[in-house]
């Protein structure tokens, strides 16, 4: 087995004021993991927001200040009150593994990728700890939250493709079955990565329940897609609603332009079952290994380079309520740059921890 060395520096993800969904009172809540009694209860009145900027060549952007941002809350500039470009931020993470028929093709190599990613992302400081979630057929707490990564890397180890695929189900566990970590969600901060094709067979969760949980309980979503070059993915834009409308992004690790240098790659069609195409010869793995490395820092690179901001919405009280607030960030000095940022809120107030699954 391979290892894919990534230096990773970890910050600050894109967060918004949470809220549990509302059928779940307060009382019946999670427990902070180090001390059952005690719960985290987040300011109404602060809405936090990181952001990732990059130019029109997708490089990131890192030397921007506070004056250089505005927000839009609901089309409304608004003062920003607090702004971090600090690089150690503490994170809890979720490593959601796709173990459906879908990712047999290239299994070993995303198997080799996760390990990188549990390595690279909880490398022994007590201030990163992480949890693993399996989905096939059914999704599985494996690895309940800690800082060892050895725990998730056996874990991984010893996983096997085959079955089903309920990717809502295993979301819905990461935000309501695990140990908390005290600080969450301000510090440490919640992310999931999802290890997958974005195919949903099997849950009983819908994508519309998952997303405004997700979004209520300050979860960034990122997705490794595991769909091959050559064969149709209809869930792809499953992946990306799921990462774009809570701040992250999808990578591609085995798209179009990976193989094209490949000799042999979709030259002797076959007549083998659902994996009819043969590849070339080392070429061919040189250039998956080098996707997989380009996908790890990727992610890794965003986390390393966002910004954190701020403010007290500046709500007109004789306004009715919205239940979501949509909210934008411009750099308006730098038109052509890309931002990334959360689409917007949910401006209730109420306690911090995840709710407890049922």
């Amino acid at each position: 087995m391979y290892r894919i060395c990534v230096a990773v520096s970890l910050c600050c993800l894109l967060l918004a004021i949470p809220a549990v969904p509302q059928s779940k009172p307060p009382a019946q809540q999670l427990a902070q993991q180090d001390d059952p009694g005690t719960r985290i209860r987040v300011s109404v009145n602060e809405v936090i927001v990181p952001v990732t900027v990059t130019d029109d060549k997708g490089r990131f952007v890192s030397n921007l200040e506070a004056k250089d941002f505005r927000i839009l809350d609901e089309g409304q500039p608004q003062r920003i009150k607090f702004f971090s470009h600090d690089q150690r931020q503490p994170i809890v993470v979720g490593f959601l593994v796709d173990l459906s028929n879908n990712t047999k093709i290239h299994w070993k190599t995303f198997q080799d990728a996760i390990l990188e990613l549990v390595w690279n992302l909880l490398p022994g400081d007590p201030r990163y700890s992480g949890y693993l979630i399996s989905y096939a057929n059914e999704a599985e707490l494996v690895v309940n939250t800690t800082t060892d990564s050895e725990k998730l890397a056996d874990k991984v180890r010893k996983m096997k493709a085959g079955g089903g695929a309920a990717l809502f189900d295993a979301i819905y566990a990461a935000c309501t079955n695990r140990n908390l970590i005290k600080g969450e969600p301000y510090e440490p901060r919640r992310i999931i990565i999802v290890i997958g094709d974005g195919h949903d067979n099997a849950s009983k969760k819908s994508i519309e329940e998952v997303l405004e949980l997700a979004q209520r309980n300050l979860v960034t979503i990122y997705a490794i897609s595991t769909m091959a070059f050559g064969f149709s993915n209809e869930d792809q834009s499953v992946l990306e609603r799921l990462a774009t409308e809570t701040g992250g992004h999808v990578e591609y690790p085995l798209n179009v332009g990976l193989y094209k240098d490949v000799s042999g790659y979709l030259s002797n069609p076959s007549d083998d079952g659902n994996y009819a195409l043969t590849v070339g010869t080392g070429g061919y793995a040189a250039e998956i290994s080098r996707g997989i490395i380009k996908a790890i820092a990727g992610i890794s690179g965003e986390i390393t380079t966002q910004y954190v901001l701020r403010y007290n919405p500046d709500l007109d009280p004789e306004v009715r309520p919205k239940v979501f607030r949509k909210i934008k960030v411009e750099v308006p000095q730098l038109p052509t740059v890309v931002i990334r940022a959360r689409k917007g809120y949910f401006p209730n107030g109420v306690p911090g921890a995840l709710p407890s699954g049922q």
